[in-house]
């Protein structure tokens, strides 16, 4: 089961949101609109993708990774490096 389950609904809607924002921009490239106001949208994406992938993260630490360490042994050890692995990925962006 994913970390996210109960909240899942919650972030589908983020998701599509996000995917609207997108297509907003498109069309504002597809408008010739100013470039500035195109870099302001992107932006205001990148930090919404963000925002959902922290949200995501935290449902991962609080879930699947604090069961892997009830349960101890290389599972934990091997969720603790996936989340570490996780986590660098985010800030390289």
């Amino acid at each position: 089961m994913a970390g996210y389950q109960n909240h899942k609904d919650d972030v589908v809607r983020r998701l599509r949101r996000i995917e609207g924002q997108v297509r907003g921009i498109q069309r504002m490239v597809e408008e010739d609109t100013y470039c500035i106001d195109v870099l302001t949208q992107i932006s205001a994406v990148n930090a919404a993708l963000q925002s959902c992938a922290v949200t995501l993260l935290d449902e991962h630490l609080n879930c699947c990774v604090t069961e892997a360490i009830v349960q101890g042994g290389e599972q934990a050890r091997a969720k603790v490096d996936e989340a570490s692995r996780a986590i660098a990925r985010l800030i390289r962006t």
